[in-house]
């Protein structure tokens, strides 16, 4: 019988992303505001991959893991904030295709692992030049840079392929409302008419298994790292060696932070709205934030971004004398 009743239910071809759909007349305001924020996360993004390219100073393993989290975050960026712009042209809801969400879905868990490994390649690295200077340019050479990047965007990618299989084999029968700002595994899941407790437990330990190591790596890394600092007999050798990292650190803190509050708190109505907000900011604003964290408090970002503006205007000079 219950198999009968199965097979006469209608499979959903689309689903109903909801965003913000409750703001009403704020929709155009969210607009303007989320179009900004794309803006400069994209500007401030590829800024530091060129910056990085074109400066031969800033070819060291520190800014080469930095100009992949820039690559990593303009992906996560334009993944997320197109189809939530495009949603308040709609009442702040927009209709998504299965697949198209499916899609959505696949480069958020792919990107999110894949930053979860490449901050802790990037704790190792300042682990290493905090820890171990004598040894830093052995164990931080080109070829171990390069793995190490791979190996963050391989890993990222392994989990996330057997979730999106074990997804495909679900029937979406109805209601049709994903009530988040994009394609997500828990709002997915909650409207399908498949039994779900096989792909929920798979999935939690494939979470685990990407998320828990490089958390554990970097988290180790700065035991370590300020264990050494503290030994260090001079005030200015301690801020000296502080700086080196703390750029880092604060990335870290907010990507992690924001991302355990979301997935911790308990799945409940009442907290559904605080889920969407703190959402906002690991998929939303540590993009955004990253490239002015990086930029402000780097003193390399700096010389090299004032070496490029003297640069452009040397050449905007010359142009203007011919």
């Amino acid at each position: 019988m219950a198999k009968a009743e199965l097979e006469n239910q209608t499979t959903l071809t689309e689903f109903l992303l909801l965003g913000f759909g409750n703001f009403g007349d704020q929709q155009l305001f969210l607009f303007l505001l989320f179009l900004m924020i794309y803006i400069v996360t994209m500007v401030g993004n590829i800024f530091i991959i060129v910056l990085v390219a074109a400066d031969h100073h800033l070819h060291t393993p520190m800014y080469f893991f930095l100009g992949n989290l820039s690559c990593l975050d303009t992906c996560y960026s334009s993944n997320i904030l197109p189809l939530m712009l495009a949603n308040f042209f709609n009442g702040g809801q927009r209709a998504i295709s299965v697949t198209g969400c499916m899609i959505q879905y696949y480069f958020f868990g792919f990107l999110a692992a894949s930053e979860c490994y490449l901050l802790a390649a990037m704790s190792y690295d300042r682990y290493v030049a905090i820890c171990k200077p004598l040894l830093y340019t052995a164990l931080m050479n080109g070829r171990v840079c390069l793995q190490l990047v791979a190996c963050s965007w391989i890993s990222g990618s392994l989990a996330i392929n057997i979730t999106i299989y074990l997804m495909h084999q679900l029937r979406f029968c109805g209601p049709r409302e994903i009530n988040h700002l994009f394609c997500d595994f828990n709002p997915i899941l909650k409207l399908s008419c498949s039994d779900t407790h096989t792909i929920e437990l798979l999935t939690t330990f494939l979470a685990a298994v990407c998320s828990l190591p490089p958390f554990l790596l970097t988290l180790a890394s700065y035991v370590c790292i300020i264990a050494t600092i503290v030994k260090i007999p001079s005030i200015s050798g301690r801020k000296k060696a502080f700086s080196t990292c703390s750029s880092h650190l604060i990335v870290v803190s907010i990507f992690y932070g924001t991302i355990m509050i979301v997935y911790m708190l308990p799945k409940t109505e009442a907290l559904r709205d605080l889920n969407k907000v703190f959402s906002l900011f690991y998929t939303v604003l540590t993009p955004l934030f990253n490239p002015l964290i990086y930029s402000l408090r780097n003193r390399e970002v700096k010389e090299a971004f004032r070496k490029a503006v003297a640069k452009f205007c040397a050449f905007e000079r010359t142009q203007g004398c011919n």
